[in-house]
């Protein structure tokens, strides 16, 4: 960064500001409001310097200066400081989550959307998993007459399917309970690929007189383990960007709100690598329908597995460090609460 301290100082002072006021800082304002110890005068000619180093922009010629997205560049990755969650915030999130926890996976990212929109002010965007490394969590045969049961099958995910069987010949409940045991002794806990040819061998031989029993259960566990090719996007907070004047503009707003009705496009931005935070900023994005719009995106994991990633868009005087805070708080709690529930019971 080719900025000396004081040049830092001052733009850091003046990104703050502006985050807050939406309005162009000028000299007098940050002299008087941050006790920097040097004058106006000075403080504009930092500005000047600023501003042809491209940090800054003045919007017109009497007006002060407000971040140009180099400017934001520099502030996120190196002046804005870390933000500490209130307890009360804290809180909100563990109770939040707690709350929804139990259920189908796109239930509770759903519910998780709203909450961090609520809790940011932002629009969010959450996308459910794509590839869950879904793994048989539970069998259950249960009689209905002496001829036909019902086959259940729960993943660790709680996707639950179910089949009827009609059999060949009557079954006694010890016999079922006998079946039902080898079945869960041998699928459970296993994905869809762990499930070969020498799996499925030894479970037809342990089964012998009952095969259609198994017969069933295999597009069963098909239906309940097979991946998905494409997330679901979840939105909410749509008109949170109408609280911020920059989106006064009706045409300004039209435009954001048909960028969230592109789904492909949504999907894109949420492609992540790792579970690191990016932050993009205005012109950083690819595409020009937020080019004015800054995002931070997440993904959030149940154990080892990235299964689902998260943005949240605001406008580019976003309030970054608190975002950042709410995310990283948020996105752990998140992960320990879904490996928990998924993978450790």
């Amino acid at each position: 960064m080719d900025l000396d301290e004081r040049k830092r100082h001052i733009l850091k002072a003046l990104i703050n500001d502006y985050i807050v006021t939406a309005e162009p800082v000028g000299s007098r304002t940050i002299a008087k409001r941050y006790r920097l110890g040097i004058s106006s005068a000075t403080i504009r000619n930092e500005m000047a310097d600023l501003e042809d180093m491209g940090y800054l922009e003045q919007p017109h010629t009497s007006a002060g200066r407000i971040p140009s997205d180099k400017g934001y560049r520099v502030y996120v990755d190196c002046l804005m400081g870390s933000e500490k969650l209130s307890n009360q915030e804290i809180e909100l999130i563990k109770n939040s989550i707690c709350s929804v926890i139990e259920g189908e996976i796109n239930r509770i990212i759903k519910e998780m959307t709203k909450v961090l929109s609520a809790l940011t002010n932002y629009t969010v965007m959450v996308m459910a998993p794509q590839t869950m490394n879904s793994m048989v969590k539970h069998i259950q045969l249960i009689a209905i007459d002496d001829l036909h049961v019902m086959a259940v099958v729960v993943t660790n995910f709680s996707v639950v399917n179910s089949s009827s069987i009609t059999l060949s010949r009557p079954i006694d409940s010890d016999k079922l309970m006998t079946i039902n045991n080898i079945l869960n002794d041998k699928l459970k806990g296993l994905t869809l690929e762990e499930i070969n040819l020498k799996i499925i061998s030894e479970v037809q031989n342990s089964v012998t007189g009952y095969s259609e029993i198994f017969n069933e259960i295999i597009p069963i566990l098909y239906k309940s383990l097979k991946k998905r090719d494409k997330g679901e996007i979840y939105l909410e907070g749509s008109s949170n960007i109408f609280n911020y004047p920059e989106y006064n503009a009706i045409d300004k707003a039209k435009q954001f709100l048909t960028m969230l009705d592109k789904k492909d496009l949504l999907r894109n931005l949420l492609s992540c690598d790792g579970d690191s935070i990016k932050i993009s900023i205005g012109h950083e994005n690819q595409y020009d329908e937020i080019s004015d719009c800054s995002i931070v995106t997440s993904s959030y994991k149940i154990g080892d597995d990235v299964v689902g990633s998260l943005g949240i868009i605001g406008p580019t005087r976003m309030y970054y460090s608190k975002v950042t805070a709410i995310l990283e708080y948020f996105i752990s709690y998140l992960n320990d609460m879904l490996t928990s529930y998924y993978y450790d019971k």
